[in-house]
C-alpha cells in the first residue's frame, strides 16, 4: 500500500435510478455519449486518472487541486450546455465534490479519510453543482476566477469531525466559452425568424389544439438549427388571433422573417398552408401546401413539421444568399461571412475553396467563439485535403482534426459539427467514428435534411445500401427543394443495392455529371451488359478526368465490405475499363 497527498474529485449522477426505470436503455447510452465526447477528455486535458468507476459515478484523482477544480467546472458548464435541448425530466446531471487530503492506493483502488470526505460532499453539492474543501478553495482562491460560497461548518456521516464546505459558481471565467445568452451580438448576426400561431380555418373548435401543436413543434424543430435566431413561443403566441401587419411584428420581435400558416378540415383531410415572409418589404419569399387524409392527427403533425423544419431553413439561407450578392464581403458580419464560404464550399473548384478559406477566416477573427464557423472551416479545409488541394497533407489533417474539437468544446449539441465530424471520418476511412458522431447529429435534429441523407450515404458504405435509400428518400421528401448531389447519394446507393435501372434513373436527375457520377453510370451499364452504353460512359469519364485509373479511383471510395468494393470494380471492367492507364492518389467527393 502506498500513501500520497492527492486531490479526489467524486461524481454522481442525480436521478439516476429514475432515469434507469424510464429508459435503462436510453440512459446508458446517452451517460456513455457523454463519457466519451466530454467527461474523459476533460479529465484527460487536466491530467486526471479515473480510478473507480460505478454505474453512475467515479472517483478522480489529481495531482493538481487547480486541475481538478477546472476538470469539474468544464465538465458541468458543458453539460449544462448540452441539457439546453432536454426535457428537464430526461436531463443527465451530475454532483461534483473535490477534497485536498491523504489518500491509500492498493491494487489500484483507493481508500482512506481524503476519499470519505470527498463522495460525502458531493452528496451535498447541488444538481449540476460543484461542493469543495477548505484545502481546495484556500488553494484555487488566487489562482482561478472562479466565485466561491462559504457553506460554512458541515457535519458529515461516518465523519467525526465537522468539514467547512464551499460552493463553487459555474459563471466564472475557467472555460473560455461564455453561455450563448451573454452573446448577443453573434445572435443577431443571424437571420431571426417568428412563427406565428397558424390560423384555424376550419371552424372546428378541435382543429384548434391542432393547429397550436402544428406551431409549437415547427418552433421547437426550428430552433435545433443553430444557424437561426428563432423568437420564443411566448412571443409568437402574444399575436393569436389577432391581425397582423408583417414589419410591425417583425420590428416589435426584432425579426427578419415571419412563418404564417392555416389550417383548414375538409372532409376527412386536413390542409395545411405555409408562407415564409421577408419582412423588410412584406415580400413571399417561400410557400406550400400539405394536403393528408385525416387518418391520424398527430401523425400529419410530425410529418407537417418535419417537411416544415427542413425546407425553411434551406428557403431562408437562399433569401440570404441573395441579398449577400449585393453585399461587399469586406463589410459582412461573422453570419454573413460563413454563409458565403459555405457557398463556395459547394461549388467544388480550388479556386471556390480559397476563396471560402479567406471568408472562414474572416468570420472566425470576427467571432472566435462561433462553433458554426469552427465546423465548416475544418469542412473546407477537409475539401481540399480530400481533393489534394494542399501541399502538406499531414498539417491540414491536424488544423481539421483542431477546428472540430474547438467546435465540440464551444458546442456540443450543434448537429452541424457532427455531421461534418461524420464526414471527415468517413473521408479518412475512419466508418466506426464516423457512425457514432452520425448518429449523435442525427438525434440533435432528426429532421435536418443534411443529416438524413448523410445517414443514407454512410449505411451504403457500410454495406447497408437497401436502409441507405430510404434514408435518402427520406431527406428528398423532408425537403423537397433538396440540393440536386442527392440524386447523385440515391444512385450510388441504389448501385450498391445491384438495383441498376433505379441507379441510372437517379444519376439521369442531375443536370451535369463528374468524372465519378459517369464511372458509376458506366459501371451500371456494364453490370446490364450494355456495352455501347458502359463504353460511352468511360469516355466521358476520361475526357473529365485524363489521368482516370481503376485502381487510383477504388482508393477513393470508403466501402467498409471488399465485395462492395470488388461489385464496382467488376462492374468497370465490363464496361471496358483496365488499369493501364495512368493513375493518381487524388481524391474524389
Amino acid at each position: 500500500m502506498k500513501q500520497r497527498l492527492a486531490a479526489i474529485l467524486a461524481s454522481d449522477m442525480a436521478g439516476y435510478s429514475r432515469l434507469m426505470e424510464a429508459d435503462e436503455a436510453g440512459t446508458i447510452a446517452r451517460l456513455k455519449t457523454h463519457r466519451i465526447e466530454l467527461i474523459d477528455p476533460a479529465i484527460a486535458k487536466n491530467e486526471g486518472r479515473i480510478i473507480k468507476t460505478t454505474g453512475d459515478g467515479m472517483l478522480v484523482e489529481f495531482q493538481s487541486v487547480t486541475d481538478a477544480v477546472k476538470c469539474a467546472v468544464e465538465i458541468q458548464q458543458r453539460m449544462r450546455r448540452r441539457n439546453s435541448d432536454v426535457p428537464q425530466d430526461r436531463r443527465i446531471e451530475f454532483r461534483i465534490g473535490i477534497n485536498l487530503g491523504d489518500i491509500i492506493f492498493d491494487d489500484d483502488d483507493i481508500f482512506g479519510d481524503g476519499v470519505n470526505i470527498a463522495a460525502r460532499i458531493e452528496q451535498l453539492a447541488d444538481v449540476g453543482g460543484i461542493c469543495v474543501t477548505a484545502a481546495v478553495a484556500t488553494q484555487i482562491a488566487d489562482r482561478l476566477d472562479v466565485p466561491i460560497e462559504d457553506l460554512g461548518e458541515k457535519t458529515l456521516k461516518n465523519i467525526s469531525r465537522p468539514v467547512h464546505l464551499y460552493r463553487l459558481g459555474l459563471e466564472g471565467s475557467v472555460l473560455p466559452t461564455p453561455p450563448e445568452e451573454k452573446d448577443a451580438k453573434r445572435a443577431l448576426s443571424k437571420p431571426s425568424i417568428v412563427v406565428l400561431p397558424f390560423d384555424n380555418m376550419s371552424g372546428d373548435p378541435e382543429q384548434e389544439f391542432f393547429a397550436d401543436g402544428l406551431t409549437e413543434d415547427i418552433i421547437t424543430e426550428l430552433s435545433r438549427r443553430h444557424e437561426l435566431f428563432v423568437i420564443s413561443r411566448n412571443s409568437s403566441f402574444v399575436y393569436k388571433n389577432q391581425p397582423v401587419n408583417a414589419r410591425e411584428v417583425a420590428e416589435k420581435l426584432g425579426a427578419q422573417y415571419l412563418v404564417e400558416g392555416s389550417v383548414r378540415k375538409i372532409g376527412d383531410r386536413v390542409r395545411v398552408t405555409v408562407q415564409l415572409i421577408d419582412a423588410a418589404n412584406d415580400a413571399h419569399v417561400w410557400a406550400d401546401r400539405y394536403d393528408r387524409r385525416l387518418d391520424d392527427i398527430f401523425a400529419i403533425q410530425d410529418e407537417v413539421t418535419a417537411a416544415i423544419a427542413a425546407t425553411l431553413p434551406g428557403r431562408l439561407e437562399a433569401a440570404q444568399r441573395d441579398q449577400l450578392a449585393r453585399t461587399k464581403p469586406a463589410n459582412m458580419a461573422a453570419y454573413e461571412c460563413a454563409l458565403t464560404a459555405k457557398v463556395l464550399h459547394h461549388r467544388g473548384t480550388i479556386a471556390d475553396n480559397k476563396q471560402a478559406q479567406a471568408l472562414i477566416d474572416r468570420a472566425l477573427a470576427l467571432d472566435p467563439g462561433y462553433a458554426h464557423a469552427h465546423a465548416w472551416r475544418a469542412c473546407i479545409l477537409g475539401q481540399a485535403w480530400v481533393l489534394g488541394w494542399c501541399e502538406d497533407k499531414d498539417a491540414v489533417w491536424a488544423e481539421i482534426v483542431a477546428e472540430l474539437e474547438r467546435a465540440l468544446g464551444l458546442d456540443d449539441n450543434d448537429a452541424d459539427v457532427h455531421r461534418i465530424l461524420a464526414a471527415v471520418n468517413v473521408n479518412n476511412n475512419e466508418l466506426t467514428t464516423a457512425r457514432y458522431h452520425q448518429e449523435r447529429a442525427l438525434s440533435l435534429n432528426p429532421n435536418y435534411d443534411l443529416v438524413v441523407v448523410q445517414q443514407g450515404e454512410l449505411l451504403t458504405w457500410l454495406g447497408r445500401p437497401e436502409e441507405g435509400v430510404e434514408w435518402i428518400r427520406k431527406a428528398m421528401r423532408l425537403n423537397p427543394h433538396h440540393p440536386e448531389r442527392f440524386w447523385s447519394h440515391l444512385g450510388k446507393a441504389y448501385f450498391a443495392a445491384r438495383q441498376y435501372g433505379e441507379a441510372i434513373e437517379a444519376f439521369m436527375h442531375l443536370s451535369v455529371m463528374d468524372h465519378v457520377q459517369h464511372a458509376f453510370v458506366a459501371a451500371c451499364y456494364g453490370w446490364l451488359g450494355d456495352d455501347v452504353a458502359g463504353s460511352a460512359h468511360l469516355k466521358k469519364v476520361r475526357a473529365l478526368a485524363p489521368d482516370f485509373g481503376l485502381e487510383s479511383f477504388l482508393a477513393t471510395l470508403h466501402y467498409a465490405q471488399e465485395s462492395d468494393m470488388q461489385h464496382i470494380r467488376d462492374g468497370l471492367v465490363k464496361a471496358g475499363a483496365d488499369d493501364g492507364l495512368p493513375a493518381n492518389d487524388i481524391g474524389v467527393q
